[in-house]
């Protein structure tokens, strides 16, 4: 009976695109509904566009394709009922592909016929739209330009999505023909010879898009402060782009497996299609995928000179698929950040006593040298919210693996699958959910440990320790997670900055204790020691030369 109330929340999806169909179920619980979970998922390789096209001519979709699909579409519903979807939650969705079709009509009343469910057909700018949700849906936040690469076009608009508010272009979507797949058949049909006229084009197109989405000036502010436009892509054919990219990092091998959340600067995004002889034995790209490269390497160089401002590039896995289930979530849920919502479910009691003293245990930021600050990403309400919330996942791991759990948690471990975190929040917390469980970790997770310390910087790094060493502190005074409401006055931690003098005067941290709790004064005494040792020397990231702070701890009475 429980399995089958929370089966009242399942979703489940097809998204029948250009490239291939996808068959999703996901819960939409409202404790998690932020994240989407996907219950189950599958891939169909049937391409609407290649079947539309021979001989370079566009044909009828065949009925030997439509039976496919419908054989498809059958066994999906199937395992519908297997999850006991409530028939009023499946839906099929289709894009361009279908919508340009010859026999359109005629296909989808056969559809409709075998599967007794109705085809939405979605508009040109209403697919546009539906991407940039699920774009946002990706991130905790947005500011920037917006891409969708399809199979037969691309989708382009601009976004500004913060606490659930989202803002995007009053005219919707800028729609180009210029999918992968298509590209394929126009830079085959084309030439070589015709390649510099078909680029022009497409850089023309780009730029006058720019102008006819009339563009905040909040954004383009942002832009001008930030050195140039963010950019944000979805869709197979740029995730393809984005994984090469990673087999291609300088952090080699790349510690976080997941497209989402992936950044680039301009300089690695931009194509040197000579350097990827062989993408098709890249991590997550198919066969089909790596012949696409070079159409998208072209169509990636147009986007480049038509807005040569690009600073930045974010991959995101959210498209159609996110973006119909993100719409239908109310405002309250769309606002969370999915940090918060990835770890809510971890939480135990004493949630709000434990983040005010976790939070007052990190400084605040230094009145004169801003140098030795911690990165604004550790210190967010919405990380340390986090932090306190995941700090008992892994307090019932053997102590052989609990730090390495922690370390992997973000990654393969019980966040793996949270969508919507940024690979710098996965970081970040996987170090200091590693040094809250102790740090102990064997040659393999070492090495591991060091390439996320290569994706964060060393200053980062070394924060993640000390903010991990504190809240493992906090998670030994309370090891059930319940702070008494008469200990929150009785025991109070301030961190602020003060100097040593050595040859010089070094900044450091001063991390003072005031206990009032008797039966944890040698739990205290052992904490202060911790926070100590964090800022000696030789525990500092890269050692003695390294980075790090030297800290002072002071039992106040």
């Amino acid at each position: 009976m429980a399995k089958q109330k929370e089966s009242d929340h399942y979703q489940a999806l097809v998204d029948m695109g250009s490239n291939g169909i996808r068959f999703s179920i996901s819960n939409l619980s409202p404790q998690t509904a932020r994240l989407m979970p996907t219950v189950y998922q599958d891939r169909s390789g049937i391409s609407l566009y290649d079947a539309q096209y021979q001989a370079g001519k566009k044909v009828p979709i065949s009925q030997t394709i439509i039976d496919q699909v419908l054989k498809a579409l059958l066994r999906f519903k199937r395992i519908c009922e297997d999850y006991h979807v409530p028939p009023g939650n499946v839906r099929i969705v289709a894009t361009e592909a279908t919508r340009n079709a010859i026999n359109s009509t005629a296909f989808r009343q056969q559809i409709e016929e075998a599967t007794a469910c109705k085809v939405e057909l979605l508009a040109k700018e209403d697919e546009g739209r539906i991407g940039a949700m699920g774009v946002a849906s990706s991130f905790g936040s947005i500011k920037g330009l917006v891409m969708d690469l399809g199979g037969g076009s691309i989708q382009m608009t601009w976004m500004i999505s913060e606490k659930g508010h989202v803002q995007t272009s009053p005219k919707g979507a800028v729609s180009f023909p210029y999918g992968a797949a298509a590209m394929m058949r126009r830079l085959d049909e084309a030439g070589t010879e015709g390649h510099e006229p078909l680029r022009m084009e497409m850089s023309t197109n780009f730029e006058n898009a720019l102008e006819d989405l009339e563009v905040s000036e909040n954004l383009r502010q942002t832009a001008d402060e930030e050195g140039g436009w963010t950019l944000y892509l979805s869709g197979g054919g740029f995730r393809g782009w984005g994984y090469i990219l990673m087999s291609m990092h300088s952090i080699n091998p790349y510690p976080i497996p997941i497209i989402n959340g992936f950044r680039v600067p301009r300089s690695s995004f931009l194509p040197n299609v000579k350097e990827y002889s062989d993408p098709e034995t890249t991590f997550r790209i198919s066969s089909r995928r790596a012949s696409q490269v070079p159409a998208i390497a072209f169509l990636i160089k147009a986007l480049a000179e038509s807005i040569p401002s690009i600073a930045y590039i974010h991959f995101a896995q959210g498209g159609i698929r996110e973006g119909l289930l993100f719409s239908r979530l109310p405002a309250d849920i769309q606002s969370q950040h999915p940090l918060v919502a990835a770890t809510a479910v971890y939480a135990l009691g004493s949630t709000s006593s434990l983040y005010q003293l976790l939070k007052a245990s990190i400084p605040p930021a230094h009145k004169s040298d801003s140098s030795k600050d911690p990165p604004a990403a550790l210190t967010s309400p919405h990380f340390i919210l986090s932090t306190v919330q995941l700090l008992y996942a892994h307090a019932s791991y053997p102590k052989d693996i609990s730090a390495a759990a922690a370390l992997r948690s973000t990654t393969t471990g019980i966040l793996g699958n949270a969508h919507g975190l940024s690979h710098t929040d996965r970081a970040l917390l996987a170090l200091v959910m590693c040094e809250r469980c102790g740090a102990e970790l064997s040659s393999t997770d070492e090495q591991f440990l060091i390439k996320l310390h290569e994706l964060v910087g060393p200053q980062a790094s070394w924060w993640a320790k000390y903010i991990g060493r504190a809240a493992g502190g906090i998670a030994t005074l309370f090891p059930a997670g319940v702070m008494r409401e008469h200990e929150e006055s009785e025991l109070c931690v301030a961190a602020t900055w003060t100097t040593v003098q050595k040859k010089e005067a070094v900044p450091a941290i001063s991390f003072d204790i005031r206990n009032g709790i008797p039966d944890v004064d040698s739990a205290v005494g052992d904490w202060r020691h911790e926070m100590e040792k964090i800022g000696k020397k030789k525990n500092w990231i890269g050692g003695r030369e390294g980075w790090g702070i030297k800290v002072i701890t002071t039992d106040v009475r």
